[in-house]
């Protein structure tokens, strides 16, 4: 694998109530406590009930997992000061985060306007992972080859069953939220950078996006960093997930793009599979649309970017948390296990806390 394939992360996190177990808007107010080292860079989100914290650039699995882990320990000691907790979970368990009467964020208030009932009961908290690439065709070429397995990483990724203390019956409620958007879910095929941006110009001249930050797609070329983007999991509730998780991503962009290209309808349908089951049920093959256990579809993957993640010397790591996975789990399944909402705050902000 090229040196250069740099990694970095973006996790975001809910704020949620010692108490009522419920989201509160302190996100300006932890932003303030938070004591962040250098690399790493704390900022609000969406709604004021949300948190995100961004890495610095790693060039090793070693450096990822340790700034993963102190980039949890800086909001989790910002939250217990504001009042609050820390939670890594993909959707708000128990009640919505709406944004605050009288929220004063100019943008949000363009994207109320335009985008009207989708921006009510967001809170949907995700993975956002950066792979340095040299160039915007590079990025495009790396969307490319990740469309295929788009629906594993989010099945591994999969954090988010509940939403206002309902079960919902999906593994992955976030990545259905998320999905009302007009530009979400699995990217287009690219046939280079003049393709990207008349495509994003079209449809910024519908208003679908009010500028190319809502360019939500699962992967998309970074506008702020020479890197491509992938934003396709839920926050996962371990640190030990999103290292591993990421580290996927990256053999993904540095190794070969799958041999069958992808049709987008199956592709979405393999979407929406990935979005019920996470990694514990069935799994829809994007090239052909048979349905197969979704552990399979994950060991197809490991085997298929074995010889980068070898060359990187973190395949053992990699299929350690893979064989963990397939005994204990994606986040889903183990939310499910609690016994009511409430212990399962408990559990999620206790686990959060474990994590740094």
């Amino acid at each position: 694998m090229k040196d250069d394939y740099t990694v970095g992360v973006e996790q975001e996190f809910l704020l949620v109530d010692p108490r009522s177990r419920r989201p509160v808007a302190l996100a300006p107010r932890v932003g303030e406590l938070s004591r962040a080292p250098g690399d790493l860079d704390v900022q609000g989100e969406l709604t004021p009930f949300q948190i995100e914290v961004a890495t610095g650039v790693c060039h090793t699995s070693a450096e990822l997992d340790a700034q993963v882990r102190a980039a949890r320990r800086v909001l989790v000691e910002a939250a217990d000061e504001a009042g609050c907790r820390l939670v890594a979970t993909g959707m708000p368990p128990i009640g919505k985060a709406g944004p605050p009467p009288g929220s004063d964020d100019p943008r949000y208030h363009r994207i109320e306007h335009s985008h009207r009932r989708l921006v009510i009961g967001q809170g949907a908290c995700g993975l956002h992972v950066h792979v340095g690439v040299p160039s915007k065709a590079a990025a495009l070429e790396a969307s490319n080859k990740l469309r295929a397995w788009l629906p594993t990483l989010l099945a591994l990724s999969a954090n988010s069953p509940y939403q206002d203390g309902e079960e919902t019956g999906y593994a992955s409620w976030r990545s259905m939220v998320w999905s009302r958007w007009p530009v979400s879910g699995p990217p287009p095929r690219w046939d280079g950078p003049e393709h990207y941006d008349r495509t994003v110009e079209a449809l910024i001249a519908t208003e679908a996006l009010i500028d190319r930050a809502m360019v939500y797609w699962d992967v998309r070329p970074s506008a702020d960093h020479p890197t491509v983007e992938v934003r396709v999991a839920d926050i996962p509730l371990l640190a030990t997930e999103v290292v591993v998780l990421a580290e996927l991503v990256r053999a993904l962009v540095a190794s070969e793009p799958p041999e069958q290209r992808v049709d987008d309808s199956v592709l979405r349908a393999a979407y929406w599979r990935a979005s019920r089951d996470g990694i514990d049920g069935l799994a829809a093959d994007p090239s052909t649309g048979k349905l197969l256990p979704a552990f399979d579809r994950a060991v197809a993957l490991v085997e298929h970017v074995a010889p980068a993640l070898r060359e990187r010397g973190t395949l053992s790591t990699v299929e350690r948390q893979i064989d963990w996975l397939r005994h204990n789990g994606c986040g889903a399944a183990r939310q499910r296990r609690c016994q009511d909402p409430e212990s399962l705050v408990d559990m999620l902000i206790a686990r959060t806390r474990e994590e740094t």
